[in-house]
């Protein structure tokens, strides 16, 4: 029992440390440009990100952005308008990782990110940075509780990021005028990614949560790293994009 409890204690908090990593680095810092961070910081959270999920940046920027420029119409990578929410929950790991593979994806959407020396020698291998990311673990907390937190971890964080994909677009609040709902108790488990109809309806601001009520753990992070100088925010004020006027209908969380 001490080995289940640890084990999974361990595997919650590597997803919370992956999950934070992801909404303020790769989210809001590199696909949206919300937050620049000190290059310092930005090279942590990098490597964390890379021990711990293996991801490309440049290949979620670019699935990202590509999702952006395709909400829920053809060409969106992930959508469950076009597909269902519970085939994309199921298989959205399946779908960003044909998309990521796309050349032409990467091209179009993440040119202004060009892969450095360091992405050949370390970063663009994924398999290498999680069996790393493995390897400490196991080596930190023993065999037992290493396998299994690092188990639990990935399939933690790879079931919050479908979430938001599927779930996120399909059930929550929607107070703008888009596709997207917003669900607390999502944002609570992806730092602040739940509420995603707040993110859709300003998609360049680094904080995701609107009204007094929402809870977003990400902004939090971003606003530490700005008080110490280790980050810069973009824009001061909410800035809504162009069709997003607020909806008087509520749909429940």
């Amino acid at each position: 029992m001490r080995t289940v409890l640890l084990g999974g204690g361990v595997g919650l908090g590597l997803t919370l440390v992956a999950n934070l990593c992801t909404t303020v680095y790769l989210h809001r810092a590199l696909a949206h440009r919300a937050v620049t961070i000190a290059a310092p910081v930005a090279h942590v959270f990098r490597f964390v990100l890379w021990l711990s999920t293996g991801i490309c940046p440049r290949q979620w920027v670019a699935v990202h952005r590509k999702h952006h420029a395709f909400t829920d119409v053809e060409g969106d990578p992930h959508s469950p308008v076009l597909h269902g929410w519970v085939k994309v929950q199921i298989q959205n790991y399946f779908m960003y990782r044909r998309e990521a593979n796309n050349p032409d994806t990467v091209a179009r959407y993440a040119k202004d990110m060009p892969p450095t020396r360091l992405d050949r020698w370390a970063y663009d291998r994924p398999l290498l940075g999680l069996g790393l990311g493995i390897a400490i673990t196991v080596n930190a907390f023993g065999w037992q509780v290493g396998l299994l937190a690092s188990f639990l971890h990935l399939n933690f964080y790879i079931g919050g990021s479908a979430a938001v994909n599927a779930i996120g677009h399909h059930f929550g609040r929607r107070p703008y005028n888009n596709g997207a709902g917003n669900l607390q108790w999502l944002a609570f488990l992806t730092a602040g990614e739940g509420l995603h109809n707040n993110h859709h309806a300003a998609p360049t601001s680094a904080r995701l949560s609107h009204r007094w009520f929402e809870i977003d753990p990400g902004w939090w992070l971003i606003k530490v790293l700005s008080w110490v100088g280790l980050a810069k925010i973009r824009l001061s004020e909410l800035k809504l994009a162009a069709d997003q006027l607020r909806t008087k209908a509520q749909q429940p969380a």
